[in-house]
């Protein structure tokens, strides 16, 4: 593996200076296709590396798999570059015995993107018919200084973005403020899949009890992802949609956006966060 970065080389213009040439450090991008039982499923745009814990976690999203026992067994299929090394971009899920195979139809996939023309009330609907696990009574409750200070832990612990400024990450807490997982990409979705995957093949789903932080914004996708996941509380250093608004509050999620310093807008379920008064 070893393509998490790549060394590029760039211009450097200044205001008021010269310009001046020198090499920096960039996350990889490469496309992975999924394979489930020999077919063609899917094909993402990733930064390489926790690529199994990717596929798993897809599987989780696409409501294909809810539990490790589901998930026979997982490869890297034969893949050469130009230069005949070996690309790690193609991988094989084998699902267990009695598991159904996923529907190739492409209609089956129209609620799982943000741009499609679906209106709010049908995706909500079809996302929690496919739930396996359910969060509305999950007894979850965090005090709003640890809750406040996820963003800085999330950040401080981004080593792949420390190095190139380019990629998202989405990380596990417990509700005392312990890391459980994180997780990066230059996709948000693809972090949050690697998240649940990891989650998957550990024995941990349904993720009971835990906040999920993410760096960027909380879209309907990442909203769908974590109730899939059985988490109860989405906290964003963003905005969220209002799409995702609509369904965390349908399912019974906490979502917070803006979380940032200080303060943090709580836009559903926002019994679950302790704010003791001075």
């Amino acid at each position: 593996m070893g393509r998490v970065t790549q060394r590029v080389k760039v211009t450097k213009f200044t205001v008021g200076g010269p310009a001046r040439a020198r090499v920096d450090t960039a996350a990889a991008e490469e496309p992975l296709e999924i394979r489930v039982a020999g077919t063609p499923f899917s094909v993402t745009m990733r930064t390489p590396g926790d690529d199994f814990d990717l596929v798993a976690g897809f599987l989780v999203s696409e409501s294909i798999i809810s539990s490790n026992e589901d998930l026979a067994t997982m490869r890297y299929c034969a893949g050469e570059d130009e230069d005949g090394r070996q690309t790690f971009n193609v991988i094989e899920a084998q699902l267990a015995p009695g598991v159904a195979p996923p529907d190739t139809d492409l209609a089956r996939h129209v609620y799982t993107s943000s741009s499609c023309g679906i209106c709010g009330t049908a995706s909500i609907d079809a996302v929690r018919r496919t739930s396996r696990f359910q969060i509305e009574a999950d007894p979850l409750r965090i005090d709003l200084q640890v809750l406040a200070g996820l963003p800085d832990d999330l950040r401080k612990r981004q080593k792949v973005f420390e190095r190139t400024g380019g990629v998202h990450a989405a990380a596990l807490f417990t509700a005392t403020g312990e890391l459980l997982c994180l997780r990066e990409d230059v996709g948000r979705h693809n972090a949050v899949d690697k998240l649940i995957g990891w989650a998957l093949r550990e024995g941990r789903l349904p993720l009971s009890e835990t906040v999920l932080q993410v760096s960027g914004r909380a879209s309907f996708e990442l909203v769908q992802k974590a109730y899939l996941a059985g988490i109860p509380a989405l906290a964003a250093v963003s905005a969220p949609s209002s799409l995702a608004i609509e369904l965390a509050g349908s399912v019974g999620m906490t979502l917070v956006g803006f979380s940032r310093g200080a303060s943090l807008n709580a836009y559903t379920r926002a019994e679950r966060i302790h704010a003791p008064e001075d």
